[in-house]
């Protein structure tokens, strides 16, 4: 049901920052006329919020949230008073002594948990650097059997779940859902007593899809795979989405984050161990400070660990105890500026389908679409159950040429605008996407492809990497309207180029085949061109792409919009 704007004020009367009738019913939605009132409510309210909580914004565009999203005010006040206020003593120095770090540590554990209804009589959080040192953990409890570990992941896993299999006796990438699925309800087809471990993202880094949640307790239900383990990722998934771990026995066993994601301070991870997984650590080799009881060091060598907690025997050496004290600052202002998680998942999913939505819309003079977005088949923009605030895709010209990616993220960076480019740490993902085969990244990178160099993104007319808008909890409409007039007005062609028969990237004419609506069958650059004929290009809504004296494209960095 639609609120009336005096519910709406009712509604938000309690949030530090209100916002008056006039700004409750003043649209900022450029062309689209369509929104829901209380979306645009919030999202006022937001805009006004984020003048005083983030002043580094000034006049940029920030649209990488899904690497890192940004630092409130607040929450940097509340952690200079605290660390004013508190003497951060070393935790080990208190042996079992109650004293206000421990207080602190254990208190923010609890806040942790809190946050995914996770009960802590049954799950631990041990804090890690990132959510990459939680895998790493993770996967010390797999290597040191010398019958070794089966390893299974999605190809929608980050280059982070991607790297266990190097550890692994045996491991497998799943190519699709079904894949997975499939696997999940097949027996033991191995044959051995080898502990399995399957890792899956909650979201994909690359274009925000959100994979099923289901999956552990698919695995946990098959008495076929006794032996197997969940590690679930969800790193990309609660920077605007919601985890909720009070179903005990459909959670994962390894949960995975980083907080930087969610708060943008601290610089700080977690790994939530379901605790009957925990029996897999008792194989764990390496130990640190504050991990053990006692120790021989002459002689036979001996050791007793902890055994009061898991956390105990997992986090070697001192914590990172002014990271947590800034952690437990985040959760406490995150939830005081955007209202609770329910409100960012909202909030986001209306972004980015605002955002989808408007560039698939965007097409050339010819009728040719101006942006090839990487959505998923089982996603649908602004259903946050089954995609995020993220837009991954590539800009084509009006003959279905590609334009290198690193430079629509260069050129962007010129308008003050920040998007990620280039290669996404995810390679499954991206290998499906632009329909790439292993073969082809071996031939690139032997001619000289590096991820993430500028200008060197498409190869024989195929793409070899994307661009990805990520939207925050900070994120507004005007956000979204300056991106898409940047996009519109730069790459958009008021009169088609000209088919010269070639287009050229870098330095290197490339036959193209217009006729495809194949990516990796079109052809690479901004505009096409013959060598020397600049009446080939075609133009953007606010000027002509530029030449050098070779007849080759010049960088759209200095073009002027």
């Amino acid at each position: 049901m639609t609120a009336t704007p005096g519910s709406m004020k009712q509604r938000l009367g309690d949030l530090k920052y209100k916002v008056s009738s006039s700004q409750l019913i003043k649209t900022i939605a450029g062309e689209d006329d369509t929104q829901d009132e209380s979306r645009l409510a919030y999202n006022a309210r937001i805009e006004k919020m984020r003048v005083v909580e983030y002043p580094m914004l000034g006049k940029k565009t920030y649209l990488d949230h899904a690497g890192t999203t940004l630092t409130s005010k607040s929450l940097m006040s509340k952690f200079t008073r605290e660390m004013t206020a508190t003497i951060m003593s070393n935790p080990h120095s208190a042996g079992d002594r109650q004293n206000q770090v421990l207080d602190i540590i254990n208190g923010t554990r609890l806040k942790v948990l809190n946050i995914f209804n996770a009960d802590p009589e049954k799950f631990d959080v041990v804090f890690v650097a990132n959510a990459t040192a939680g895998i790493k953990l993770v996967l010390e409890a797999f290597t040191p059997r010398a019958e070794g570990f089966e390893y299974y992941y999605h190809r929608d896993s980050h280059t982070s779940l991607v790297g266990p299999r190097e550890l692994a006796f045996v491991s497998q990438c799943f190519a699709s859902d079904e894949d997975a699925e499939a696997w999940l309800r097949a027996g033991d087809d191995t044959g051995s007593n080898r502990p399995k471990l399957f890792a899956y993202p909650g979201q994909s880094n690359m274009n925000g899809r959100r994979l099923p949640l289901s999956w552990p307790s698919k695995l946990r239900s098959n008495k076929a795979k006794s032996n197997a383990y969940s590690l679930f990722d969800a790193a990309a998934l609660i920077t605007t989405g919601q985890l909720n771990l009070s179903d005990y026995e459909a959670a994962p066993d390894f949960v995975v984050m980083s907080f930087y994601k969610v708060f943008g301070f601290p610089d700080l991870g977690a790994l939530i161990v379901r605790k009957p997984a925990g029996q897999l650590f008792d194989k764990r080799m390496y130990f640190g400070g504050g991990t053990t009881e006692m120790m021989t060091v002459f002689g036979k060598p001996w050791h007793a660990r902890k055994e009061k907690a898991l956390h105990s025997r997992l986090e070697d050496g001192t914590p990172a105890i002014r990271s947590i004290l800034a952690l437990s600052c985040a959760i406490d202002t995150h939830a005081k500026l955007f209202s609770g998680e329910s409100q960012i998942s909202k909030h986001t999913a209306w972004l980015s389908k605002c955002l989808h939505d408007r560039l698939a819309a965007l097409k050339h003079a010819n009728g040719a679409q101006v942006c090839h977005v990487y959505k998923d088949s089982s996603s649908t923009y602004g259903d946050p159950r089954t995609q995020g605030a993220t837009v991954a895709f590539n800009i084509r010209n009006s003959l279905g040429a590609y334009v290198g990616s690193t430079n629509v993220g260069a050129t962007a960076l010129d308008h003050n605008i920040l998007i990620r480019a280039g290669s996404l740490c995810n390679p499954g993902g991206m290998f499906n996407a632009l329909g790439l085969k292993d073969g082809d990244i071996e031939n690139a990178f032997a001619n000289g492809f590096r991820c993430n160099q500028l200008g060197k993104d498409v190869y024989g007319g195929v793409a070899y990497g994307m661009v990805r808008a990520s939207l925050g909890a900070m994120t507004t409409l005007a956000d979204i309207n300056v991106f898409v007039k940047f996009i519109e007005n730069t790459y958009v062609e008021d009169r088609a180029a000209k088919d010269c028969g070639e287009t050229f990237v870098g330095s290197q004419p490339i036959v193209k085949n217009v006729n495809s609506e194949k990516p990796a069958s079109s052809s690479a650059g901004g505009s096409v061109s013959k060598v020397g004929d600049p009446g080939c290009v075609g133009t953007g809504k606010r000027f002509l792409r530029r030449f050098n004296f070779k007849g080759l494209f010049s960088s759209q960095r200095k073009a002027p919009l």
